[in-house]
């Protein structure tokens, strides 16, 4: 059965929106994204995932930490290929990492991994982590030649960037009788048939949200999908537990997904 990846970055994004560069945060600041993980596995997160960036711009060390000791979903850590970041996963014992590609001005993750063009620094941090027990994941583009240095390089699983799909879909209105919705579809078809037949686990997310969702959690093999905006986006509206719940129902087809 597909899992659901809950990415809680943005409850820590308005958290330092008003605690801005707050690294040892004030008593009582909020929301709290330990919290947060707690009402997502409460809503059916199988994952609960955040990101460590370099420059601590949301999540931060503390919040890993206590992530550590309360998460009871698998915990993804994602990351860019540094040796600090190297370090603090295997510190805190993560269950999976993520490798992500990291800019300084970006909002979010913007494009995938360059596996291939970074052969053997991605060779050397993935036998790191996976030395401590951590499954290690590749963030990229759906294309063939990443793939494949992702399985030279040790991956477990490759995380397919669904962006593009997802911003041809809201130009196309969803409508998969034109040729660029149903083209950028076949290429994360084809790339997680890739993935799968090099037995590593295919999993894939960005920019996916409550009317794109279905076609990708329908594609063959696909073992995870990690969403973090839209979720996070809805809980506005209708608080992060039945956010999470509502996206759990489109994926597994069932509204009792809520966990007691």
């Amino acid at each position: 059965m597909i899992q659901l990846g809950v990415n809680i970055d943005h409850v820590a994004t308005l958290r330092q929106a008003r605690y801005r560069g707050a690294k040892g945060l004030e008593a009582g600041s909020e929301p709290d994204p330990v919290f947060a993980a707690h009402e997502a596995e409460l809503g059916g997160a199988d994952i609960i995932t955040v990101h460590l960036r370099e420059d601590r711009r949301h999540i931060q060390d503390r919040d890993l930490e206590l992530l550590t000791q309360t998460v009871r979903a698998k915990l993804n850590l994602e990351m860019g290929a540094t040796d600090e970041m190297v370090g603090i996963a295997l510190k805190h014992k993560v269950h999976m990492v993520t490798l992500v590609p990291e800019g300084r001005q970006e909002v979010t993750t913007e494009g995938g991994l360059d596996v291939k063009g970074q052969a053997a620094r991605m060779k050397e941090v993935v036998k790191k982590l996976k030395g401590g027990g951590v499954t290690v994941s590749a963030f990229i583009d759906p294309v063939s030649m990443q793939v494949e240095a992702a399985k030279k390089a040790g991956f477990g699983v490759c995380e397919l960037h669904t962006g593009a799909y997802a911003r041809v879909f809201a130009e196309c209105g969803g409508d998969l009788r034109k040729t660029e919705l149903s083209a950028e579809l076949g290429s994360l078809a084809t790339s997680g048939g890739q993935v799968g037949a090099s037995g590593m686990r295919f999993n894939a997310g960005h920019a996916l949200n409550y009317f794109n969702v279905m076609r990708v959690a329908r594609l063959p093999g696909i073992s995870e999908l990690h969403i973090g905006h839209s979720i996070v986006s809805r809980a506005v509206f209708v608080g992060l537990r039945e956010a999470v719940r509502e996206m759990k129902v489109l994926l597994v087809g069932r509204s009792d997904s809520v966990k007691e």
